[in-house]
């Protein structure tokens, strides 16, 4: 048997006894040995579930983020198909906090299990959480959905880093009309695709829907034009710098849409109240967050460098995104404003060795094994069975169309002398930022189950697309230049 061969039978036959594993923590007693042993077997697995998803996806020469969601949906509906109870309980989400807060105000269970399930689910989820298991698979999916909202808080720390204040000051004015049109667009287009196809819904459901659209995920552009040596061409500038304002105006937006749903109605003084905190959260973060920072190096400079960039870090992205909330905006907000504050430079007086270490390089072990969780746990969330029904089909295509349309034309706001189906499909990818969008208005109970699946289907087409198209417009380009240079003057 040839080498290679032995390899990927040998990784199949791995990937199913892990599998295996991780799925019998399921059914696991947890009467004996350390209580906390299923948690470690069922979060472990998970991660490893999400490895293999990465493993797929880079083989196929796709984003790691669809391999590890595309993971994430096959464990969710195969462990249901097979009646696994911690996948059961996992693909409910945070509903089940919602359900143990609610008992905890007094109402009674099963009462609170319909609320938080729905009737057809309510039954078979209580009958698992009642059960003798019901403590511990309550613990993996409390221990899994802590470490995936972890995983966003670094994620959103991670791409501010990437960019800074001084870059977003700098950034050319196509670059903010394709990102106001590159968010607004897509936001007018999919409120009236929700109203449209789905008019029983709430304003507030609409609302957020559209907001979820106007999303970009920067990392996977910007991943595509390194690949084509293109990050440098004019369209790369103006991609990256779109991606960059549209990240601001997306959270902002979320801001405030989240901001309505939680007073419950679209009123002027609020919004002005969200965008005013909004505001001063960001100025006040950016002008006072580099004290802060001076004062904490200050303090912690003592230490070892790496100690003290990693303390620091820490501190300073889980202060702002506490900061954040307490202001009634999203945690990764202030996570974002984290990263686009900060930089290696605030360390730079400290005496370091000679391979010094980065911010960047202590943060990401830590985001590569939290966000896979993540996406994964994302993934489980998704329920195949709801598109069974034709309006939930039909509004999963409306919405991938508003979302197509509405980026790709927001090329053309670049104005002349600039490809528009270059910069339109760099800014299309919805990738990780709109599942954190839809995984946020799920916590917050205005995205349902059917309307969370046609989302992330829309993520999933748009992020799947979007790579080979910009691979292909940006060769188009060089060929129509080549042509250019090639005729006789």
């Amino acid at each position: 048997m040839r080498p290679e061969r032995r390899y990927r039978i040998g990784l199949l036959l791995t990937a199913l006894v892990v599998s295996g594993a991780v799925l019998a923590a399921g059914t696991m007693n947890s009467d004996h040995g350390d209580p906390i042993a299923p948690v470690i077997l069922g979060v472990t697995g998970i991660l490893f579930v999400a490895i293999l998803g990465r493993f797929a996806a880079r083989k196929f020469g796709q984003p790691s983020v669809l391999g590890e969601l595309m993971m994430g949906v096959l464990l969710g509906n195969v462990g249901y198909f097979f009646g696994l109870d911690l996948i059961i309980v996992l693909r409910e989400g945070s509903a089940v906090f919602d359900m143990l807060s609610l008992v905890l105000q007094g109402e009674p269970m099963d009462a609170a299990a319909e609320t938080a399930f729905g009737k057809a689910e309510a039954g078979r989820v209580l009958e698992i959480l009642q059960g003798p298991e019901g403590g511990m698979l309550l613990q993996v999916a409390h221990t899994v959905d802590v470490f995936s909202r972890y995983g966003v808080i670094f994620l959103l720390f991670l791409v501010g880093l990437e960019s800074s204040v001084e870059e977003m000051r700098t950034v050319g004015p196509e670059s903010l009309r394709v990102a106001i049109a590159g968010v607004l667009l897509p936001l007018l287009l999919g409120f009236a695709a929700t109203r449209f196809l789905m008019p029983e819904l709430s304003v507030n459901t609409d609302l957020f829907v559209a907001a979820t659209l106007g999303a970009t995920s920067v990392g996977i552009s910007a991943r595509v034009l390194m690949d084509m040596r293109a990050q440098h061409s004019r369209e790369g500038h103006i991609i990256l710098g779109a991606a960059v304002i549209d990240d601001i105006l997306g959270l902002l937006m979320l801001a405030v849409v989240s901001g309505i749903i939680v007073s419950g109605g679209v009123e002027v003084t609020n919004i002005l109240v969200i965008v005013a905190l909004a505001i001063i959260f960001l100025g006040g973060a950016i002008y006072l967050g580099p004290f802060i920072l001076r004062f904490a190096i200050r303090v912690l400079g003592r230490l070892d460098i790496v100690e003290a960039k990693m303390f620091t870090s820490f501190l300073f992205v889980m202060v702002l995104a506490w900061l954040a909330n307490l202001v009634g905006l999203a945690t990764i907000v202030g996570a974002f404003t984290a990263g686009l504050i900060l930089h290696d430079g605030y360390f730079k007086h400290l005496p370091r060795p000679e391979n010094h270490l980065t911010i960047k390089d202590l943060i990401t072990p830590l985001e590569v094994i939290l966000v896979p969780i993540f996406f994964v746990f994302m993934g489980i969330q998704v329920k195949l069975e709801t598109f069974l029904d034709w309006q939930v089909a039909v509004l999963a295509a409306g919405l991938l169309l508003a979302a197509v349309i509405g980026k790709v034309a927001s090329g053309w706001a670049a104005g002349r002398g600039n490809a528009p189906w270059v910069i339109g499909f760099g800014m299309m990818p919805r990738g990780e930022v709109g599942l954190i969008f839809a995984s946020i208005g799920k916590s917050l109970g205005v995205i349902g189950d059917e309307l969370f699946s046609a989302v992330v289907l829309m993520v999933i087409v748009t992020t799947l697309a979007a790579p080979p198209l910009l691979k292909f417009s940006i060769q188009r380009r060089g060929e129509r230049e080549s042509e250019v240079r090639s005729e006789p003057s």
